[in-house]
């Protein structure tokens, strides 16, 4: 059931999560938590005393599509706020179209710089994530000479400008770059240009499905036992799709991990798994990001007593919470929050070390 204009009894958020396309493989999961996130709030009188709903849009569709379909949601007074996992291509144009009339919080890990005052943002940022991360490697491992391999938009290539500028601190340097389009599958030329490249390592911007056909190419090449592999966006169910046996040297980094230890972590598996039983897919950060979308809507919401995208952003600074992922503060409208450095064990993530 979906509010209706006037509605004072309910509140729906649009879901903007990906149902199809290379980020598809972790859309369930992502709904799954968002859903998660509203029972909870619903089962504490809500969010100002209304019930929290969703209208899904497939995130996964064309850009404009998406940012089509939520102006149309927003204009039509269908949904209050907006939410979800979305790749930048289509934050980009939904922000605009959203424009304030309602509070739009972005989940993923992105390359920062959003500056739009009614955009409200959970995910990891590449100062905090890989600056830190690029440090660890060099220290530990001594890998300073990187490979980029992205896919084509504004993500991996703003987050490839400032990895570059990175490494320059580091006594580092970007050894060659790769950029293939969405749903790339084919990686045998960027292979065999990779391993003439003198590289120590391989820095992987690649989303969903693109990242997996990567994984098992850059194993069967035998590369896996010379270079390692990192990623900001990789997650337990793109780590299984990539199947054991390809998962040799690679590395991830994020907010949140299912293997967490956390007693934020370890709780938040409990009641999801006691929720949507053992048979539902894999926890991971992106999933969990939009359960942090809408447990700091509701928090927003309450600090302002009200849904008002701007009452919102004059109260945003300095509120926190305990959650998922530990203490969470928000600064500036994006939430700060720990990053932590995982290696591939098989078919898990061992955290290895708090950047």
């Amino acid at each position: 059931m979906v509010s209706t204009p006037g509605d004072t009894e309910t509140l729906t958020i649009a879901l903007v999560i990906p149902l199809q396309g290379p980020a598809g493989i972790f859309g369930p999961s992502c709904e799954l938590c968002a859903r998660l996130a509203a029972e909870e709030i619903n089962g504490h009188h809500g969010v100002l005393g209304r019930e929290v709903r969703f209208t899904v849009v497939d995130g996964g569709a064309a850009p404009e599509r998406v940012a089509a379909e939520v102006d149309s949601l927003v204009s039509s007074g269908a949904v209050q706020a907006v939410t979800g996992w979305h790749i930048s291509a289509v934050r980009e144009l939904v922000a605009p179209r959203v424009a304030g009339r309602v509070p739009y919080v972005y989940t993923p890990l992105y390359e920062g710089g959003e500056r739009a005052p009614w955009v409200f943002l959970t995910g990891e940022t590449p100062g905090r994530q890989l600056r830190p991360a690029l440090r660890w490697f060099a220290d530990e491992l001594g890998v300073r000479r990187w490979a980029i391999v992205g896919d084509d938009y504004v993500w991996p290539r703003l987050t490839a400008g400032a990895i570059r500028g990175y490494l320059d601190g580091l006594g580092g340097e970007i050894s060659a770059e790769f950029f293939v389009g969405l749903g790339t599958q084919d990686y045998g030329e960027v292979l065999a240009r990779l391993a003439r490249s003198g590289s120590d390592g391989v820095l992987m911007l690649l989303v969903g499905d693109d990242a997996v056909a990567f994984n098992r190419a850059f194993a069967r090449s035998g590369l896996d036992r010379d270079l390692v592999r990192f990623s900001p966006l990789m997650d337990e169910n793109m780590l299984l799709a990539t199947g054991a046996d390809s998962t040799r040297g690679l590395f991830a980094a994020a907010g949140y991990f299912e293997s967490l230890p956390t007693a934020g972590g370890l709780d938040f598996g409990a009641r999801y798994h006691r929720r949507f039983g053992a048979e539902a897919p894999v926890l991971n950060s992106l999933g969990e990001s939009c359960y942090e979308g809408v447990r700091l809507f509701s928090e927003l919401a309450r600090r302002a007593q009200s849904v008002d995208a701007r009452r919102m952003r004059a109260v945003s600074d300095g509120l926190g919470y305990d959650g998922p992922r530990g203490a969470v503060e928000m600064r500036d409208r994006h939430l700060r929050q720990r990053v932590f450095l995982a290696a591939a064990d098989g078919l898990d993530f061992d955290v290895i070390h708090c950047l």
